[in-house]
């Protein structure tokens, strides 16, 4: 069976297709280095791990603990203790273009209400292209390391990272009393020509690029290879700390210097937009000649004072940003166009090419987004066309060589009716995607909602990939998701299914039976709602606290202009779009009946304010804002209101329990005086926040 083009695969389907990759390319390795007895050709297992790279690369935070990029040979590295980060490590935003940046400095200065004028330096450092780590040291003393792993859970390898000479042992003078140091692990362009030619000569496989040698070193259960290995470390940010380092992050590197850490020698302070697009061509133009591979540069705000009030934005800070180097490009020939059926029933059409290498990467497909982005290009089978990596991740087609066009070339015809049930494919509402309009009785949506279900960000079960998914559900066990949890009761018969086994089954009914109880974030997530994504689920979440509260209020949503209605779409971040397609959603029976079928097999934990936001009189409470604040800008004061575990909402209810009110008020104060719903001056607010 033909493998689902990467470009085409949704993030439920990549974790499931990294899964299946990592157990059959481990099975190979066992084969060809444990029992010398190689299983496939050399052809087939280096298209195994080229497909395996394609996918990570797409999807970064999908590599898997036991990823075929993070070992060479034999057994794959494992076992690693997990341990959580006592802050977490967050992913960044990314900037490919001089305006992205101005557009990151404009959304500073109006989240801190600064005008242009106002000096704002930021620290520019190189990205290096390596596995993130987060060290710990007590009383200046390390004590553990691990690596990001999800942000919040990494892997202990602490012993491995003993063995690398630029982690220091023990801090030079003083130091907090806990602190953690954030850097990469790294290994130069020599060093890795230099063991991949080792490898050769003993017979080895070679590593596929420094990233994939440092992250394979780092994480092998025996230290001793590890410390074989040329690992290097910069040092970059920090994590926790118990007390006060610096004021800038300027002189947070100059103390990482003092205590010991290599810090990246290229870093730079730079105080406008020019000196900031001047060092990014300049690294650029450098780039090559590096010892070490980087892709981009990271911007952060300097003011660690800033930095604090800025925070984080889902799974971003709001005060650093990744400014990418310009994609590498490649041209190859269109060979075909295929249209792909996603959960929502989105027509998703997927250009196949032939095979070329662009950035490191053999690429074969791309997405082609949507007909008008077709038609927009005039892309037809049979072009010439410029393919480059958006990011260095994404596939895209830029343009067509229309000199190379053949002559019997004809516009691509998109079809009206979906490829999978045949129901009509329409576009409503001024939309760009053609949409499906089979619903549950379209295979393609039933199978790929269940994918999602099961994904990393939902329920994430452990051995229900998207392979598993299709088989159970052609069997007739799968039909919504609560029959997923009802697998267990199938042990002996999965038991008994080609490809598995006694182990493998109980193995799937543990992981599944350990997922019956689930956040209530995640749980929204899973359900696959259209335009419920994770930072949306997350949103909601913390808004209705138990999933009891937001089944009814949604049940009460459905009708249009109710208090529920309205207070659903002034929820900051959800607004009267998101709003209606939760209300269609559980405006239908067969929705709900779904929903409770599921509930009785599951348990959803309420929403729990993170640490430190529960304690304060704002936990829980819904704020509206209102008028011109002064002494900080509405956005960075929704953010502190959001960040002590409260609501906040822009209209104004009965259920609403403060409204701040500044400046030139209007209306929303008026309605507070109405309801008897209590306001606050901005200092009372300050003040009832702690932020005094």
């Amino acid at each position: 069976m033909t493998a689902k083009p990467v470009e085409a695969l949704t993030e439920a389907e990549a974790a499931a297709e990294l899964e299946r990759l990592a157990a059959e390319i481990a099975e190979h390795d066992r084969a060809y280095h444990e029992r010398d007895a190689p299983t496939v050709s050399d052809a087939e297992y280096d298209a195994l791990r080229r497909r395996n790279e394609a996918i990570e690369a797409r999807f970064p935070a999908l590599v898997r603990a036991d990823s075929p990029s993070k070992h060479v040979g034999g057994a794959p590295s494992g076992g690693f203790a997990k341990r959580r980060h006592r802050m977490p490590m967050l992913s960044l935003d990314n900037a490919f273009a001089a305006e992205e940046f101005v557009e990151f400095d404009a959304r500073v200065r109006r989240f801190l209400g600064l005008s242009a004028d106002v000096a704002l330096d930021v620290v520019a450092e190189p990205k290096i292209d390596g596995l993130s780590i987060n060290l710990t040291y007590e009383h200046g003393e390390f004590v553990h390391g691990a690596t990001r792993g999800d942000g919040a859970e990494g892997e202990d390898v602490t012993a491995n990272l003993r063995t690398i000479a630029s982690v220091p042992r023990r801090l030079k003078g003083r130091a907090p009393d806990l602190i953690e140091i954030r850097g990469e692990v790294f290994m130069t362009k020599a060093d890795f020509l230099a063991m991949n030619a080792a490898q050769e000569a003993a017979g080895q496989r070679l590593f596929a690029n420094p990233r994939n040698a440092a992250a394979g070193s780092l994480r092998q259960l025996d230290p001793a290879i590890t410390a074989s290995r040329p690992l290097s470390l910069f040092a970059y940010a920090m994590g926790e700390a118990s007390g006060k380092v610096a004021d800038t992050h300027w002189d947070y590197l100059a103390q990482l210097r003092h205590w010991g850490f290599r810090v990246n020698e290229l870093s730079a302070l730079v105080h406008t937009e020019a000196e900031a697009e001047a060092f990014q061509a300049r690294i650029g133009l450098e780039r090559s000649g590096l010892a070490y591979d980087i892709d981009g540069v990271v911007y952060k705000i300097n003011d660690l004072g800033l930095q604090r009030r800025l925070g984080f934005v889902g799974r971003a800070p709001r005060w650093a940003i990744a400014w990418k180097f310009p994609a590498e490009q490649a041209v190859t020939v269109l060979k075909d166009i295929r249209i792909q059926v996603g959960r929502t029933g989105a027509l998703t059409p997927v250009a196949d090419l032939e095979p070329v290498n662009v950035g490191g990467v053999l690429v074969e497909h791309a997405t082609l987004h949507n007909e008008d982005e077709i038609a927009r290009k005039d892309v037809r089978i049979g072009d010439t066309v410029v393919l480059q990596r958006a990011g260095d991740v994404i596939p895209q087609i830029l343009r067509v060589i229309e000199d190379r066009r053949p002559a019997d070339a004809v516009p691509f015809a998109f079809p009206d009716h979906c490829p999978v049930c045949g129901s009509l494919a329409v576009r409503t509402g001024g939309e760009v995607v053609r949409r499906c309009t089979g619903g549950l009785i379209c295979t393609a949506q039933r199978v790929e909602r269940l994918i999602h279900f099961v994904s990393r960000h939902a329920f994430d079960i452990d051995g229900l990939g998207e392979k598993t998914i299709r088989e159970f559900f052609d069997e007739g066990w799968l039909h919504s998701p609560a029959d997923l949890f009802r697998l267990p009761a199938r042990e002996a018969e999965i038991a008994g299914r080609e490809g598995w086994g006694a182990v493998s089954a109980r193995n799937l009914a543990r992981a599944i039976e350990a997922r019956r109880t689930i956040p209530l974030a995640r749980f929204i997530y899973a359900l696959g709602i259209r335009r419920i994504g994770e930072r949306n689920a997350q949103l909601l979440a913390r808004h209705y606290v138990s999933y009891a509260n937001f089944r009814e209020q949604m049940l009460a949503a459905t009708e249009i202009g109710s208090d529920a209605r309205l207070a659903l779409g002034s929820i900051i971040g959800i607004g009267p779009a998101i709003a209606e397609e939760l209300a269609d959603f559980f405006a239908e029976a067969h929705n709900r009946d779904i929903l409770d079928d599921l509930t009785a097999e599951v348990r959803v934990e309420d929403d729990v304010p993170a640490a430190g936001a529960g304690a304060g009189a704002l936990a829980g409470k819904t704020i509206v804002f209102t008028g011109t604040l002064e002494r900080m800008s509405r956005p960075e004061a929704k953010a502190r209101a959001e960040a002590l575990g409260a609501k906040v909402t822009d209209s104004v209810s009965k259920k609403t329990d403060y409204v701040v009110v500044g400046a030139d008020a209007g209306s929303k104060a008026r309605k507070a005086a109405e309801l008897g719903v209590a306001t606050l001056t901005e200092d009372e607010w300050h003040a009832l926040a702690g932020l005094e």
